[in-house]
């Protein structure tokens, strides 16, 4: 992973309210059903408290950085998570902690 693309993804989440839409989007990955993997913007706009447009424009960073994709559905959008970013990043900061990769997992 190249300098430019971390540059961007760590800015991106360097804004609180694009950091909990990020983690909320990572938690519902965890989720058994596939339909509740995304989040839609009214989930973000509710849990933030903050307008629409503002959302819009976290989220909007958030693709820019390639860390998620959204889907739209006439006037619904849904959230995922860009999963081979989600990896880069993750070896990423493995490669730098001195903690063997195999004991993270245990």
């Amino acid at each position: 992973m190249d300098n430019r693309r971390l540059t961007k993804a760590f800015k991106a989440l360097s804004h609180p309210n694009r950091l909990q839409i990020y983690q909320e989007i990572l938690r519902r990955r965890s989720m058994p059903s596939r339909n509740l993997a995304g989040c839609a913007l009214t989930d973000f706009i509710n849990a933030l408290n903050v307008g629409a447009p503002t959302v819009s424009h976290h989220i909007k960073e958030l693709v820019n950085a390639d860390l998620i994709s959204v889907e739209r559905q006439g006037k619904y959008v849904t959230c995922f998570l860009n999963e081979a970013m989600c990896e880069d990043l993750q070896r990423f900061f493995l490669s730098k902690s001195p903690v063997d990769a195999s004991e993270v997992n245990q």
